[in-house]
């Protein structure tokens, strides 16, 4: 049985306006978990939340930010904690890309907007949630990386696996530093996810090939395992890829 919307868990979700963290955001709010939904369209994050079923709408928080913000980021985090007065785990689902990614054609500002948004700005939430985990003793950080993130790949492009490999180490991190306070975390490596960022891609990938990758909604059972395992438990990696290439 969910717990109780009064005393349930807190999950902060960013991305959540689309792909991998959509469907990690619903499938929380599935638990009966309150769920704070960060991303850059409040019209996005309204249509997450009227995917949830109507009993556990009024336990969703949207918050709109910009990762490339700080002091927005910092906002959001307080915001979330004012509502709900803690945060049990934080996804870190947010991702984006540029269609200009090799190394012959990456401009200094596709670059730092990439890294803004897939390392930059998880680095400063991070920040900003850890203290109310240090406080009750315990949380889950869960960042959603790449196997872009263990492996460089043409495909993904330079700034991409520079992020994702940042994230990969950010994860290990948090765990050296953290694991005192209670605090775990895990990296999520998926291979091809049929998501909006595919749009970002030179080369469109044909539906046949979309039809055999992932789907966000298995890298969101990744995320629930990862987090509903017992606190002496801790995930530190997941490496999910489509069965068929």
């Amino acid at each position: 049985m969910p717990p109780r919307s009064a005393k349930a868990p807190v999950a902060f979700v960013t991305g959540a306006g689309s792909g991998v963290g959509r469907a990690t955001a619903l499938r929380f709010a599935s638990e009966g978990w309150r769920v704070a939904l960060l991303g850059r369209r409040e019209q996005l994050l309204r249509e997450t939340i009227r995917l949830a079923p109507s009993a556990v709408r009024r336990r969703l928080l949207p918050l709109v930010c910009d990762l490339g913000d700080p002091q927005g980021i910092r906002r959001a985090a307080q915001a979330v904690l004012r509502r709900f007065r803690r945060i049990d785990a934080l996804v870190n689902a947010a991702g984006h890309n540029i269609p200009r990614r090799s190394l012959a054609e990456l401009s200094p500002s596709d670059y730092a907007t990439v890294m803004d948004a897939n390392l930059n700005g998880v680095l400063t939430l991070v920040q900003a949630v850890l203290p109310a985990m240090r406080d009750a003793g315990s949380g889950t950080i869960v960042n959603i990386g790449s196997e872009a993130g263990r492996q460089a790949s043409p495909k993904a492009g330079a700034a991409y696996v520079l992020s994702k490999f940042g994230l990969t180490g950010l994860t290990q991190t948090i765990n050296a530093e953290e694991r005192p306070h209670g605090i775990r975390a895990c990296c999520v490596f998926p291979g091809d996810i049929d998501t909006p960022i595919l749009a970002k891609r030179p080369v469109q990938p044909p539906p046949e090939a979309r039809a055999r990758m992932l789907q966000a909604s298995d890298v969101a059972e990744c995320v629930w395992f990862a987090v509903s395992l017992p606190a002496r438990a801790t995930v530190e990696e997941i490496l999910v890829r489509p069965s068929r290439p």
